[in-house]
């Protein structure tokens, strides 16, 4: 007997009760994260018919906010990428005190752009085609096509070429881990791998 009440539960038992709890587990995850992308891609539906212009095959990952009062004022190109938390504030209420007014602006992301984790873009900002912004930024003015930038305030720090090229030797000499290393195949032997592999610095993985 035990407290979790009538029985005796043998360490099979237990294993087996620990199985059934993880299936039920997976199976409320799997629920749980259909009726999210259920929710985000209605959501998404709504900006769109509200105004917001949105290419084809823009991958968005995770959570963001593409300011809903003013979603309108916001372009995203093409085949660009919005990592998770990135934030487009198409307006600025901090002189709402003094003037009774709130300043808006266009935000315009051209084509093929990467824009990274829980980046800010403000009002009035464009990124060129093909550009790369570092996470963390927080644009508050133009970047131009084909640029690498970062920073708070975002700064243009090389061009995508000269980063390609930098990337390209710093890879050069090291092994790139392959779909195998992805979380959900991950063994110790493998995470024991990938961190010895990362003591000598930045590593890649596909």
């Amino acid at each position: 007997m035990d407290s979790w009440g009538k029985g005796v539960y043998t360490p099979h038992t237990l294993i087996h009760i620990q199985e059934n709890d993880m299936n039920f587990y997976g199976y409320i995850k799997n629920i749980y994260y259909a009726f999210e992308r259920k929710k985000e891609k209605l959501y998404l539906k709504n900006l769109c018919r509200n105004g917001l212009k949105l290419g084809n095959n823009v991958e968005i990952v995770g959570n963001y906010f593409f300011d809903p009062s003013h979603c309108f004022l916001i372009s995203i190109g093409n085949n660009c990428t919005i990592c998770p938390n990135v934030r487009l504030i198409a307006h600025d209420a901090s002189i709402k005190k003094l003037f009774n007014f709130t300043k808006i602006g266009r935000i315009e992301i051209k084509e093929n752009c990467f824009i990274g984790d829980s980046t800010i873009v403000l009002q009035n900002v464009t990124i060129g085609e093909n550009s790369i912004i570092g996470a963390g930024s927080v644009v508050t003015k133009n970047i131009a096509a084909n640029m690498v930038a970062a920073g708070n305030p975002a700064k243009q720090l090389m061009t995508v070429k000269e980063y390609k090229e930098r990337v390209e030797r710093l890879s050069k000499d090291k092994k790139i881990f392959s779909k195998e290393y992805y979380i959900d195949k991950l063994d110790n032997t493998k995470r024991i791998e990938m961190i010895e592999s990362l003591k000598k610095g930045t590593g890649f993985i596909v």
